[in-house]
């Protein structure tokens, strides 16, 4: 009797700790995820940025951008601002790389310059928002090494959470956590930690749609930097894929030609 006891608690100990191993580890969560949306090609988009500061007045500013899917790296993108007339014309370009670090540049009117983006300025905010400047890549897997942390629900989605390290010493953050939802892989939250290991900001994504009945887009993009008090919001619309963009829409020349 005593050894058919033993026996059921060994299976039993057993079964729970099959329960307790995650299904996925973090990597392959990242994987899925990436995989999930591969093949949009090429897309535009037209957008409002608002900044809001710690005392609440806001600044408006349109914008329209473009992206390219690359085969074998990562995407291209172009930001054009459209207004206010301080900003108007002001473009920035970003190729991100799946093994070290990106390229990006600013084109300044003002001075009909294109300026190229150092590693160590990567950190620093996008035109004045709480986006930094290597927030605009795209999260190419090969980016960050990665912890599976659980399966929560956020917001009444099912969601994995894992935890994800980038691999540029240039980053400006020691760790993000993500969540992604289960079911689709769409990011709904991430959540970054300065250097120090302190949580700096929080974006939140919102009003999903799909597209080409496989490829999900955030309307709303919320990002808040808890250590300022400050807000960014962007808003999506006008979203078109297979616009017919090619290598030749993302150079310096096309970045000072973009309107």
């Amino acid at each position: 009797m005593k050894t058919t006891t033993k026996i059921t608690s060994v299976i039993a100990l057993g079964i729970m700790a099959v329960a307790f191993v995650p299904a996925r580890t973090g990597l392959e969560i990242a994987i899925a995820a990436e995989k999930s949306d591969n093949g949009w090609g090429n897309s535009t988009n037209k957008l409002t940025m608002t900044l809001t500061n710690r005392n609440g007045q806001k600044t408006t500013r349109q914008m329209h951008g473009y992206s390219m899917e690359v085969d074998g790296d990562g995407d291209k993108s172009i930001t054009v601002f459209d207004t206010p007339v301080d900003v108007k014309g002001t473009a920035s370009m970003t190729f991100t790389h799946k093994v070290g670090d990106d390229d990006q540049w600013l084109y300044l009117p003002a001075i009909s310059r294109v300026k190229r983006i150092s590693s160590s300025n990567k950190s620093g905010p996008f035109m004045g928002s709480e986006f930094a400047f290597e927030d605009l890549s795209s999260s190419e897997v090969e980016k960050f090494t990665y912890k599976y942390i659980l399966d929560e629900q956020l917001n009444g989605v099912l969601c994995h959470k894992i935890e994800r390290f980038p691999l540029s010493k240039s980053s400006g953050y020691k760790r993000n956590i993500v969540w992604f939802n289960k079911e689709n892989y769409r990011v709904e939250k991430i959540e970054f930690y300065d250097r120090k290991d302190a949580l700096l900001k929080t974006l939140t994504y919102s009003e999903y749609r799909q597209f080409l009945s496989k490829y999900w887009r955030a309307g709303v993009m919320k990002m808040v930097n808890h250590q300022n008090g400050k807000e960014t919001l962007l808003v999506f619309s006008e979203i078109k894929f297979n616009v017919g963009l090619t290598d030749d829409d993302f150079t310096q020349n096309a970045l000072k030609r973009a309107r």
